[in-house]
Formats: C-alpha cells, structure tokens, sequence
C-alpha cells in the first residue's frame, strides 16, 4: 500500500517527532516502506533580512542541520528501515509539499499537538496547510 513514506521533522521541537515517528517506522515496517526525513531550514522572507547575514551563513547552517539530521537518523532510525535524509529551506508547509511531490511519496506522517505557546501555533498551521493542501495521503499523529 504504502512505498514511500515522508516524515518530516524540526530538530530543535521535539514534539514534532516523538509521536510521529514510531507510527511512521511501524508503517514502514508493515509495508515494506522506505522513510524520508525532511527538515526544513526557515528562509528569511525579506531580501532585506537576508542582507544583514554574511554570505555563507546559509551554507554553515545547512552543513550544522545536516550533520543533526545524520545524528537523528543513527539514534533512532532502526537499520532495518531503509531511510533517506533531506535537508530543504523555505516555508515549512511549501516544502514539505515540494519535497512529497519530488519523491512521488506515498503518505506524509506529520505531528500535531495543541498550541500551548506561538511557536506551536505555526507548527500546527503547517500541518494543517499541508492536509489542506497535498495532493499525496497524510496522517496527523496527535
């Protein structure tokens, strides 16, 4: 049924995984399924913001989220499950959908829990734009 799974994930909130990837590894186990973590690295909006960065800043923060992300996937990925790590920038919700239609993926599993704090709020928005508006299967894990 299921032969590509997206999960995607914030490294730094760590409610945005700790539901969803169990559900998301069993499913992988159940089906045969290859997982794909996404993390997203948050663009700046603005040229103007952007402007105030050195040049390489981006390139230092995609190599750090990198290196966290192989971390991730060593302590909790099982190497039964044969997984593929992507690192992308953007809105969170535009990405993840990017990346879903790249991959052709088959289901995106995706936390939502409720807004306690503003940080929160987004997450949960993006999980909602990206039920809203994917074209591929997704299961919100609460």
């Amino acid at each position: 049924m299921y032969k590509k799974i997206l999960l995607p994930i914030d490294l730094n909130h760590e409610q945005s995984w700790t539901k969803a990837l169990p559900t998301a590894l069993q499913l992988c186990r159940d089906y045969g399924a290859s997982l794909h973590i996404v993390t997203v690295i948050p663009d700046f909006g603005l040229p103007l913001v952007g402007g105030f960065f050195p040049r390489e800043y981006t390139e230092k923060a995609e190599a750090a989220v990198t290196q966290r992300l192989k971390e991730f996937v060593l302590e909790n990925i099982p190497e039964e499950v044969q997984v593929q790590r992507i690192v992308t920038d953007g809105k969170a919700y535009e990405a993840i959908l990017r990346v879903a239609k790249q991959l052709k993926v088959d289901l995106i599993v995706m936390a939502s829990h409720k807004r306690k704090r503003a940080e929160d709020y987004i997450l949960g928005t993006n999980a909602m734009r990206v039920v809203q508006q994917s074209k591929r299967s997704v299961m919100v894990v609460r």
